[in-house]
């Protein structure tokens, strides 16, 4: 059976260990620090966050990234997106031609604003850049370590590539959608989590569940709308990593990032929030970056630009969301610099 490395022991990443385990394959976890690679083989992880799980004997735990990546056919890297670059630099030299590059961290780089695969990319030697992938979807952890049916999408700029992570990744309650629009994939799984920050005010507020289904609605328009500014085909975003993540992370308790959107329409201030919660709210940082992208594209988000204002301008959330649930209708797709139909006009003459 293949090796696999995971790097980061992110409860996401101890997961998808504990899948690929379940299905026979040797797993290597890697941790930063010898310590806690101790201790997460002597006690397994944090109960707070992985309740009950017990490491089987198919994964380990090391420290060492040569021991990690020795002999792999593939690393999945599950770490929260502003250390993505760190941890690449720390393995980029056991990093091999013939291993897959499988991102699952769903951000942006605070400062360039790129997606994780083109961090990657910058990172890893040139003749490896052919294997990076994509893993995306509404996969909440604690579902799926339950043995709960679920879903997500690899994509690759090669398909042949993604039929390869599929096979690998695929599991009895786990099945793995392939697709060739990596722009579109990673960022469906990254700007779900601005709009789940605004789906948490929403309920956090009482605004009921019209309210919250316009607003989510409108969040995917919006994410179509930068995915098409930035290449992606905005068909890719009605997919598992786009609606279907949308879906699960503004719908569901177990989202950090509808979580702290809650809270924050309680009035209680973001540092406090995000310092003691267990786990990362990718949503946080992600907006403060499609924010920039949006000014810089002069692309009109507004959902985008009005969790900025709450977040880091101290705007207030009552007034905020209901502004934006109160906002003056239009054509749907009608945006500035959105570029819907022009989109379709080129589908349609396609087709002629």
């Amino acid at each position: 059976m293949p090796k696999v490395a995971i790097i980061g022991t992110t409860a996401w990443g101890i997961t998808l260990g504990m899948v690929l385990a379940g299905k026979g394959l040797d797993v290597v976890l890697w941790a930063r620090t010898e310590e806690e690679a101790v201790r997460l083989s002597k006690k397994g992880p944090d109960s707070s966050q992985l309740s009950g799980v017990v490491f089987p004997r198919q994964l380990t735990v090391t420290s060492s990234p040569k021991n990690a990546l020795s002999s792999v056919a593939a690393v999945l890297l599950v770490i929260p997106s502003q250390t993505m670059r760190p941890n690449l630099m720390a393995i980029k030299d056991y990093i091999k031609e013939s291993m897959l590059i499988i991102n699952a961290s769903k951000g942006l780089e605070i400062g360039t604003n790129k997606r994780m695969s083109q961090v990657i990319a910058e990172e890893i030697p040139p003749v490896c850049r052919h294997n990076i992938c994509v893993l995306s979807g509404p996969n909440l952890h604690k579902e799926v370590l339950g043995g709960l049916p679920a879903s997500a999408v690899i994509a690759a700029d090669d398909i042949i590539v993604a039929k390869k992570a599929q096979k690998l990744l695929m599991a009895p309650n786990f099945s793995i959608y392939i697709n060739n629009d990596i722009i579109g994939v990673e960022l469906g799984g990254a700007l779900k989590n601005v709009i789940a920050l605004g789906a948490g005010m929403v309920d956090g507020l009482g605004y009921g569940d019209n309210a919250k289904a316009a607003f989510i609605t409108r969040g995917l328009t919006e994410m179509a709308a930068l995915g098409l500014a930035l290449g992606a085909n905005p068909l890719t975003l009605s997919g598992l990593s786009g609606l279907g993540d949308l879906i699960a992370t503004c719908a569901s308790p177990l989202s950090r990032n509808h979580y702290v959107g809650v809270e924050l329409s309680k009035g209680r201030k973001l540092d406090d929030i995000v310092t003691t919660m267990a786990g990362v709210a990718e949503g946080v940082t992600t907006t403060a970056a499609v924010h920039d992208m949006a000014e810089k594209l002069h692309l009109e988000m507004p959902i985008a630009e009005k969790m900025y204002l709450i977040m880091y301008k101290g705007a207030d959330t009552c007034e905020v969301i209901s502004e934006l649930l109160g906002a003056k209708g239009r054509h749907e797709l009608s945006g500035r610099s959105w570029g819907f139909r022009s989109f379709f006009r080129r589908a349609k003459n396609s087709r002629s």
